[in-house]
């Protein structure tokens, strides 16, 4: 039996997870949708921690301010009593049409200024609710054809957009964050800071970068053919990783959004292994210690007792591997395979303290090349004893 989820555990779930109502370009909803306090009601009753939530998940795109601050009150009065965090809040600049050209970086000046002070309207309302992450996720901000944009105004106007939003948030005062998600393609052919990496390297272009960060995702990383555990370990080693979207995701298709788990299992298991135990060589190294957020989506195949057990799917695979990561970490056999290995080993700088390039040049160390390539690391053997603890 798989233990109950807790508190502690700090799972968090979007709202737009539970509350997607199966529309796929291929057909309408497969299943009614109901009010945001009826969704957080239900993921308290299942044992989450938290709910996140964009602005346009709660009240529509044209409500006014009276309906707004109604809604928002409602839905924060419902987690209050239920005991979930509003953890993270973000805003929806992907769906109306008035964005399909992008919010931050559109050709339109006027389309960026209005998309500029939705976004602030919604740092307004992440801090009313008590968050204290900022998503964004430039779903819209890129393009189909090369000839469309000139990328080097895009990401100026990206800093510039950033910035704004960065400083607005010191200005007042909020104990806010943003975490930059990246994505490399889908709803655009192309999308502006498609991995972590760009993203990273946009953040050390900001004003006021100190406060911008990351929330990588499993599936994007993925649909960029790229390995979403070492993605964590960068942002990690960058003291950016302020938020993560956990999900499923079967190798170089569409945004699968699959539950926690249902797509490349090894990856899984390696994931939680580096959230739960952190960098093996570095004991005391940074540690993620934010919400386990899941962005997935309920199979369109569900009705509503389907989206409730795949919510409830998430947490409890997470919770297996987690058990199976500490039992991994402590295998005495694992222990030795990382010594073997020469794991820990990379933790030692490879230069000697205060030694320099030319007493480096000067000498060879005795090195013998042909002998050393003899060495054997035994990589298999360690990547099977993770497999003997996720099967076993």
């Amino acid at each position: 039996m798989v233990r109950q989820p807790s508190p502690e555990d700090k799972f968090s779930f979007g709202l737009w997870t539970v509350g997607w109502t199966g529309t796929d370009p291929f057909g309408g909803p497969s299943r009614p949708a109901l009010d945001p306090w009826e969704y957080s009601d239900k993921l308290a009753e299942l044992g989450a921690w938290g709910v996140t939530f964009h602005d346009n998940d709660v009240f529509p795109f044209e409500a006014d301010e009276a309906t707004r601050e109604q809604v928002v009150g409602r839905l924060k009065e419902a987690t209050d009593r239920a005991g979930l965090t509003i953890e993270m809040v973000t805003t929806n600049t992907f769906s109306h049409p008035v964005f399909k050209d992008g919010g931050l970086t559109a050709n339109d000046r006027s389309i960026r200024r209005f998309g500029l002070r939705k976004v602030l309207r919604a740092v307004d309302l992440a801090a009313q609710v008590g968050a204290t992450t900022f998503v964004m996720w430039g779903g819209r901000e890129g393009s189909e054809y090369d000839g469309s944009k000139d990328v080097y105004s895009a990401m100026e106007r990206y800093k510039e957009g950033l910035d704004t939003v960065a400083g607005y948030i010191k200005a007042k005062g909020y104990d806010l964050r943003i975490a930059l998600e990246p994505k490399p393609n889908e709803p655009r052919g192309d999308i502006f800071l498609p991995t972590a990496g760009h993203a990273l390297a946009l953040i050390a272009e900001l004003e006021h970068g100190d406060i911008v960060g990351l929330n990588p995702e499993t599936g994007h990383e993925q649909m960029a053919n790229l390995n979403y555990t070492h993605a964590l370990g960068q942002a990690l080693w960058s003291d950016k990783l302020f938020h993560i979207d956990l999900n499923g995701q079967r190798g170089l298709k569409y945004d699968q959004d699959l539950v926690f788990g249902h797509g490349d299992l090894i990856s899984a298991f390696f994931t939680v292994d580096l959230i739960e135990n952190g960098f093996p060589g570095h004991p005391d190294g940074p540690r993620y210690t934010g919400p386990r957020h899941f962005d997935y989506k309920p199979s369109r195949t569900e009705h509503m007792d389907g989206v409730w057990e795949s919510a409830k799917a998430c947490m409890s695979t997470y919770i297996l591997l987690a058990d199976k990561a500490r039992a991994f970490r402590a295998d005495s056999r694992v222990q030795e395979a990382l010594e073997y290995a020469g794991v820990l080993d990379l933790a030692e700088p490879t230069l000697s303290e205060g030694e320099s390039v030319e007493e480096l040049l000067s000498t060879d160390d005795g090195f013998d090349p042909e002998k050393a390539a003899e060495r054997d690391y035994g990589f298999v053997k360690l990547q099977q004893l993770a497999i003997e603890h996720l099967l076993g």
